[in-house]
């Protein structure tokens, strides 16, 4: 596989980036005036009123709560893109590996980093025997490799190698960047759609049957329009997950000059990637095999289009032919 060069997997990646930041509002903006107009379709539209009645109704609604709900999202945004640092190595596990503890993997980080004119990210452990390993981060203050202590001990010194430069990879590319705005966005819908079922369930208890019965469908609302908004972004994200895989391993083979090692290296990883802290399928994305069982059910049939990781197989085979 040929690798595309740095320059423009970055611009790409920044374009995309970007373009995921612009198309959020929208999004977030559709379907709040998706809810507005159901809301009167479904409640307020037995009063006999005509078409036009009720897209002012619906637009005057959207109008008046629109400003609440983009503040609202933008908090939350602002919340999750500068702690996501904290917020996925609790998800992992991960914490941050001293020179003293592991100078061979310092080394191998260093001398990489110090070929590719890299700063040298931070370095973090998982302490699980499952083979994996991730990269993290919005710049380089938080860039971060996270190895597990079951890569660090049965990999050699050239599979690792080739580990730590797929992972460097994905810095260098501004993969993380782009996978960590894509996290904070699903995990908008996610909290919205948790929101919405709890307040259905809180808000129908002890109200009369009338009461009951607009809650239900206000609250109805809430989830379906929440769901279409967790499903088109999980699209978007898994439309972006797939194709980095294969440039971080040609990006590993372009740096060690050896792709074998990294084939032999996956090959040793899909014997045993789960790691057990990692609950978040939004997080399991991150790492260089999906610590799950996506990584067993590969690309086949519906599957597919939710897969966030490329068959294993097939990355070994194209390294193998590189």
């Amino acid at each position: 596989m040929q690798y595309v060069g740095i320059q423009t997997q970055q611009s790409r990646n920044n374009f995309r980036s970007l373009l995921l930041l612009l198309l959020f509002p929208c999004l977030i903006a559709g379907l709040t005036y998706l809810f507005c107009f159901l809301l009167h379709f479904l409640t307020y539209n037995d009063n006999g009123r005509d078409t036009a009645q009720l897209l002012s109704h619906t637009t005057a609604m959207f109008i008046n709560i629109l400003p609440y709900v983009i503040g609202g999202v933008l908090i939350w945004f602002i919340i999750a893109y500068f702690t996501n640092t904290s917020i996925i190595n609790g998800a992992t596990g991960s914490q941050p590996l001293s020179r003293k503890e592991n100078k061979r993997v310092y080394n191998l980080v260093e001398n990489l980093c110090m070929s590719q004119g890299m700063k040298m990210p931070q370095i973090n452990i998982i302490h699980d025997n499952s083979l994996n390993a991730f990269a993290s981060g919005i710049n380089e203050r938080s860039y971060t490799i996270s190895l597990s202590q079951g890569i660090i001990d049965k990999l050699n010194d050239q599979e690792l190698e080739a580990v730590i430069a797929h992972e460097l990879s994905h810095i260098r590319n501004r993969d993380v960047r782009l996978l960590i705005i894509s996290i904070v966005f699903v995990g908008i819908f996610a909290m919205l759609s948790q929101v919405a079922l709890r307040s259905f369930y809180y808000s129908s208890m002890g109200r009369r049957r009338d009461d009951k019965n607009n809650t239900a469908v206000i609250m109805l609302l809430v989830m379906l329009i929440a769901a279409i908004g967790y499903f088109f972004s999980l699209l978007m994200r898994f439309a972006i997950s797939r194709k980095r895989e294969y440039l971080a391993d040609a990006g590993s083979a372009e740096m060690t000059k050896n792709p074998l090692a990294l084939a032999s290296a996956l090959r040793k990883i899909s014997a045993d990637p789960d790691i057990e802290a990692v609950q978040r399928e939004d997080v399991a994305q991150l790492f260089i095999e999906h610590p799950g069982k996506q990584a067993k059910s590969g690309l086949n049939g519906l599957n597919g289009l939710f897969a966030t990781h490329p068959p294993i197989e097939k990355r070994i085979q194209v390294l193998e032919q590189f």
